[in-house]
């Protein structure tokens, strides 16, 4: 059993959620300071992934970096680099799909803490920079946590939008859903069960890792 498939998910998973961490925070953060008319244009711009389909996600992406569109084409003709069929292409896909539950998620947070937390901070002169690094941070762990779990589950599991920007090629852009299937498609049941049986355990293991992550912040 080649183990390339869910060492390649597992890099994806983790580059995205690094992604996903330091961007869901900062947009969350800002967007929640906006007027409430751009607030919810943007927000429905960064949820919208969420309830789409995620070949629709997919066929989007491949119409910006696409190797005949501007962006893929500019990268190739200057750079000598695809931005498709490659396993790092995937954190595309991946970081896009996964990005909504991190940002919904942490404005959800931020929007439960308390406010004269941060007012009484600033009648003791505290700066903002101070008062959202020490101490809303530290209040909105437990939510920005669950945030990034289910991040990092949903850029685990993700096979629409993956299998259009990287397709399928054993060893190179292989991951545990696009095994499933091209495992399924060839007959190869046994070995498809395997995997579908190591997948269901890891989001078991994700499962348990928030719902401990949730009541500790129901306890704090």
């Amino acid at each position: 059993m080649d183990l390339y498939p869910l060492y390649n998910s597992a890099r994806i998973a983790l580059i995205s959620s690094v992604l996903v961490f330091f961007l869901g925070i900062c947009l969350a953060y800002y967007v929640a300071k906006l007027p409430a008319l751009i607030r919810g244009a943007l927000d429905v711009l960064f949820t919208v992934p969420l309830v789409l389909p995620p070949t629709v996600v997919g066929y989007l992406l491949l119409r910006f970096i696409g190797p005949h569109r501007f962006i893929g084409a500019f990268f190739f003709e200057n750079f000598d680099i695809r931005l498709t069929m490659t396993w790092w292409s995937t954190v595309f896909a991946t970081t896009v799909v996964a990005f909504p539950l991190m940002y919904r998620t942490t404005r959800g947070a931020f929007q439960s803490f308390d406010r004269n937390i941060e007012d009484s901070a600033r009648t003791l002169g505290l700066s903002d920079s101070f008062i959202f690094w020490r101490i809303r941070l530290p209040c909105c762990r437990a939510g920005i946590t669950a945030g990034l779990v289910l991040a990092f589950a949903r850029a685990m599991g993700e096979y629409g939008a993956t299998s259009m920007i990287s397709g399928y090629t054993p060893g190179v852009t292989a991951t545990i859903s696009t095994t499933v299937y091209n495992l399924w498609r060839t007959g190869s049941d046994d070995l498809a069960l395997r995997w579908v049986l190591l997948n269901l355990g890891i989001s078991a293991v994700v499962l348990l890792c928030l719902n401990v992550f949730e009541s500790r912040g129901r306890k704090s």
